[in-house]
Formats: structure tokens, sequence, C-alpha cells
């Protein structure tokens, strides 16, 4: 079992920054790719982007290209999600997953979520 905490959520005007993080107990952290993924009210959840297990490789949605980048550091068994110039359409609850694969596999592993609003 791997357990996910996500931490760094918040209110934020549109134009601001945060970062996310999410930290991880349990199995080696460094075996599994890390996804991000958000939902919004009414809306079904959505990939946000990933990270491979060596983090050589990240992925992201094409509405938060250039604007979040996820990295990761294995010592500290945490990943993280660094949001710039966020939108209200970013507005979400924000989770963090553990996986076999950045992309076409499967996640595991969730973490309980966190909370992003971005006002206009």
């Amino acid at each position: 079992q791997v357990q996910l905490v996500e931490s760094g959520g918040g209110l934020v005007q549109a134009g601001g920054s945060l970062r996310l993080s999410c930290t991880a107990s349990g199995r080696t952290f460094s075996n599994y790719a890390m996804g991000w993924f958000r939902q919004a009210p009414g809306k079904e959840r959505e990939f946000v982007g990933a990270i491979s297990r060596s983090g050589g490789g990240t992925y992201y949605r094409d509405s938060v290209k250039g604007r979040f980048t996820i990295s990761r550091d294995n010592a500290k068994n945490t990943v993280y999600l660094q949001m710039n110039s966020l939108k209200p359409e970013d507005t979400a609850v924000y989770y963090c997953a553990a996986g076999n694969a950045a992309v076409g596999g499967t996640y595991y592993y969730w973490g309980q979520g966190t909370q992003v609003t971005v006002s206009s």
C-alpha cells in the first residue's frame, strides 16, 4: 500500500501561483510514476499531468502546458505541482496518484485531494 497526502491548496487570484505537494509513505516511492488529476464541481475527473519514476519524463494536458510544472524528489518521497498563471477554470479539487506508468498505465493509489480555488 501507498498512502498519499496532498497539501498546498488554497484560494488565489487569477494570475497567481500555488505549489501543491504530495507526500507518499508505504512502499518505495521511486517505484511509481506519479500523476496529478483534478475534478471541478459537476465535472468528471481529468488528467492534469504526470511524471515518470525517475523524473525524466513529464506529460501535461494541453490547457496547462507552459503554466504547470511537475517535479519529484524521490529522496523526500514527494511530488510537486507548480501552478503559475492560474485561471478561474483551474478551480478544482486536485488529487495525486501513484501508478505503474505516467501515461497509458493504471493509477493504483490516490490521495484525498486538496482544494484549489482561483478567483477572477
